[in-house]
Order: C-alpha cells, then structure tokens, then sequence
C-alpha cells in the first residue's frame, strides 16, 4: 500500500469517526481495520492510525485554523467530506511533517475522487490560506 492509498484511509477513517461519539472512537478504529476487504499492512495502519489519532488530539486547532480559513464556513457546518479531507491536510501542514505542498495536492486529489465538482478549488483555497496563517 503506497502512502497515497494509506492517506486515503486516514480520510475515510476520519469521515467514518464524524459520525461517531466520542466515545466510540476506539470502536470505530477496530471496526474499520477488522472489516476492510484489503487487509493493511502494520506499517501502514501505524501511519493511518497516527494521522487519524493527531487529527482528533489536534481537532479544536484544526477546526480554528479552518473557520478562519473558510470565511463564512463554519466547519459544523459543512459537507463532511470536505472537512475530514480539510481535517487531515490542515494536520499535516501544521502538525505533522508532511510538506504543505504534499499535503495541498493529496487534499485536493481526494476532492477530486470523494467530493463535488467545485470540492477541489474551495479545498486548495482554504488550505493556501492556512498555509500563509
């Protein structure tokens, strides 16, 4: 599994998890990497689960960065796709040593394949701007 597919399960992780209690936050891990039909290696879910568990450690910042960000978009109130894809970025570029670049491109990759047409400019946008914050 490359890091790219890898990143593409943090994302349905985290957009699995927005549906979720707090409380089911560990359920929603062990369910995800018992029922997947592809089994993923343990390098591999050391990564997703890093990214996952930073965006959630990190979530208050994140949704802080991305409200300022997002003029007029609140994050509880936006498409729940865009906001794990935003989620994840915004925990890469600021807490994880994902260069921005890296994290901009795979951002907007997963709007293009999981989101609206108009997904992939809004999400590069907001992220250029947290890039500059």
């Amino acid at each position: 599994m490359s890091r790219r597919s890898a990143r593409k399960n943090a994302f349905f992780l985290l957009f699995q998890m927005d549906f979720s209690e707090e409380a089911e936050f560990e359920q929603v891990k062990e369910i995800f990497f018992t029922e997947k039909e592809e089994p993923v290696e343990e390098g591999e879910k050391a990564f997703i689960l890093s990214e996952v568990e930073g965006v959630h450690e990190h979530m208050e910042e994140i949704d802080g960065l991305i409200a300022a960000s997002a003029k007029g978009w609140d994050p509880e109130r936006m498409n729940k796709v865009d906001l794990a894809i935003l989620r994840l970025a915004v925990y890469e570029m600021k807490f994880a040593e994902t260069p921005v670049g890296v994290a901009i491109n795979e951002a907007v990759e997963l709007a293009k394949k999981f989101s609206s047409d108009e997904a992939p400019a809004f999400i590069n946008g907001v992220l250029g701007k947290v890039a500059q914050a």
